[in-house]
């Protein structure tokens, strides 16, 4: 049944209307701001309204295009600019019926008159818009810290739209700059230094906190840093840029020479209009919107990176800026202007990038976010291969879990690996998403070949391990904590074979195969703690049951074992200067 339908079948609706009084009751819906957001819900009223009158205005020159994918117009992976661009005014127009007007910024909202001023940006024209429903989508703005000495400078850029992509290149290109200062960690910071990476350009990559990718763990990340770092753009963390020069930043006594500087440091939702016209503004400093997306005044929605949403996890407000929900939020907005009911479950939070050769992606909540927002948790961190060893393609995923204690209800995930991270990843957003808990997840059943996967996937054999730690089956310790124990003197076993053992391992750790473990048994101490590891924690855990099936109560398993161990050692080392607690790293 079509919104007009609808309309016609209410009972407070005249039981009949002339063809003129249907043109009076047609509604106007304005739409402020294109791309995600905007385009979507001006397209999906569309859809379900075909009498409407529909006008959009978007103050930059493009009023739809893939904002995800401007970083890689830098690399040459997308070679014109052109391509970026996914609709024009003229295509909205006759695909859709929508007026779409570029250059156009809405300046005022009168609530009272229910009318918007424009501003043609070319010319300064200004112009009123009345509208029956008002969508707004104007998106977020980069942060540009004004304590930046030098931040208005003619090469410093930041990513928002194709202009501005443009600008950046046409920068790179005439000035034959190539030294480039990324400054933040986020998802625009490393997609924009890997693509100049791989443009042949010298990146150095600042990041204030302890790490890149805050949705990711900090043991996590360590992998990431290690990608980076192998590729060559150089990291600078825990940093924080004080000035920009000519041709250096400057930050605490460091000077990091850079010819062009990119700011990716975040963005803050655009709620100046919003402001003006005395909406409500949440606590996280979105726009307030309520199941329906609507704002404080009714007759005006709000969706995408402006809005403050809801956090289904931590059950509080948050703003999280990104394409898919924005796409959502846009379809509740209309489907709720057109009296379609929505039934709104908030946020969890999945995003995935590509690190150079390695895959990531995250959902839900990260062991460090989990335990802020008060969660009792535990995590499992599993090295598997991602199919069978057998085929020439496989290689081990980086797979960390996060599940609540004793429920086990799974909180979050993390993957990272040269296969398919998010598909792994969107499995377990799906769980989460139908409040699932590691039983759930060790009984999932997923599609098998060999050249996809393994028998029992990373996810399942996640669970598994899961529900041992937390059904008390055995002990474990984390990556984060065997530096410790290994400067400490701890005890500790390497269950892998000799040859193995040559090639790299803990410093003053005794190995004992798994092949010779029940001969060698007496070998190891039953009055102090032992901590045994493999390659990827597997075998470890075989040795783990058999000593335990023998009266050992002093065993731990280290979970990730030697190759966690050295993907989360490394860079640091590396970059601190200090020293290993393995004679030979092993990425193997």
């Amino acid at each position: 049944m079509s919104a007009l339908e609808q309309n016609l079948s209410a009972p407070d609706f005249p039981e009949r209307l002339s063809m003129d009084d249907l043109e009076v009751n047609m509604m106007k819906l304005v739409v402020v701001g294109g791309v995600a957001g905007g385009a979507s819900a001006a397209a999906r009223v569309r859809r379900l309204d075909a009498k409407a009158e529909i006008v959009m205005f978007e103050r930059g020159e493009h009023v739809s295009f893939s904002n995800c994918s401007l970083p890689y117009y830098l690399s040459g992976i997308i070679g014109e600019s052109s391509s970026l661009i996914l609709m024009t005014p003229e295509k909205f127009k006759m695909q859709h019926d929508i007026d779409a007007r570029v250059n156009s910024e809405v300046t005022k909202i009168d609530r009272k008159q229910k009318t918007v001023t424009v501003k043609n940006t070319l010319t300064g024209e200004t112009y009123e818009e009345k509208y029956d429903k008002l969508v707004l989508a104007p998106g977020a703005m980069p942060v540009l810290p004004k304590s930046i000495k030098g931040i208005d400078a003619e090469n410093v850029f930041t990513i928002r739209n194709v202009t501005d992509i443009c600008a950046l290149k046409a920068y790179l290109d005439q000035k034959n700059a190539e030294n480039i200062a990324v400054v933040g960690g986020g998802f625009i910071g490393i997609e924009v230094a890997e693509n100049l990476s791989s443009a042949g350009k010298k990146v150095k990559l600042i990041e204030g906190t302890e790490q890149i990718l805050a949705s990711f763990d900090y043991d996590m990340v360590q992998i990431l840093h290690k990608e980076l770092d192998d590729n060559g753009v150089e990291l600078f963390l825990s940093t924080s840029v004080t000035a920009i020069e000519k041709d250096c930043v400057l930050a605490g006594d460091k000077k990091i020479e850079a010819d062009a500087v990119v700011m990716a440091i975040g963005v803050a939702p655009e709620t100046g209009l919003a402001k003006q016209a005395g909406l409500k503004i949440g606590e996280t400093g979105g726009i307030w919107v309520n199941h329906n997306y609507q704002t404080s005044d009714p007759d005006i929605y709000a969706v995408g990176d402006a809005v403050e949403s809801y956090n289904s996890l931590t059950h509080r407000p948050g703003r999280l800026a990104l394409a898919g929900p924005a796409q959502r939020q846009a379809r509740a907005a209309a489907d709720h202007i057109c009296g379609i009911p929505h039934n709104n479950k908030g946020y969890i939070g999945s995003s995935c990038i590509r690190v150079f050769s390695q895959n990531a992606a995250a959902t839900g909540l990260n062991e460090k976010a989990a335990k802020a927002a008060g969660y009792n948790c535990d995590s499992v961190l599993i090295f598997p291969t991602d199919k069978v060893g057998l085929m020439p393609d496989s290689h081990y995923m980086a797979f960390k879990l996060i599940f609540e204690v004793p429920t086990g209800r799974i909180l979050g995930a993390q993957a990272i690996g040269k296969g398919a991270a998010d598909k792994r990843v969107d499995t377990i957003a799906a769980m989460i998403t139908m409040n699932a808990d590691l039983e759930d997840l060790k009984e999932l059943e997923l599609c098998y070949s060999p050249v996809f996967s393994t028998a029992k996937d990373v996810v399942n054999m996640a669970a598994m391990v899961g529900l041992n730690i937390l059904y008390n089956c055995f002990s474990q310790v984390h990556v984060s904590e065997v530096r410790k124990l290994a400067e400490s003197g701890a005890y500790i076993v390497d269950v892998r074979e000799s040859a193995e053992f040559e090639n790299g391992h803990i410093k003053g750790a005794h190995n004992i195969p798994l092949s010779q473990l029940r001969q060698r048994m007496d070998e190891i101490p039953r009055d102090i703690p032992v901590y045994l590891h493999c390659r990827s924690s597997q075998r470890s855990y075989y040795a783990i049951c058999a000593l335990q099936g023998n009266g050992y109560t002093n065993v731990s398993n280290i979970s990730g074992s030697f190759l966690g161990i050295c993907l989360y050692e490394y860079f640091n080392d590396k970059s601190e200067n200090r020293s290993p607690i393995v004679d030979r790293y092993n990425f193997n």
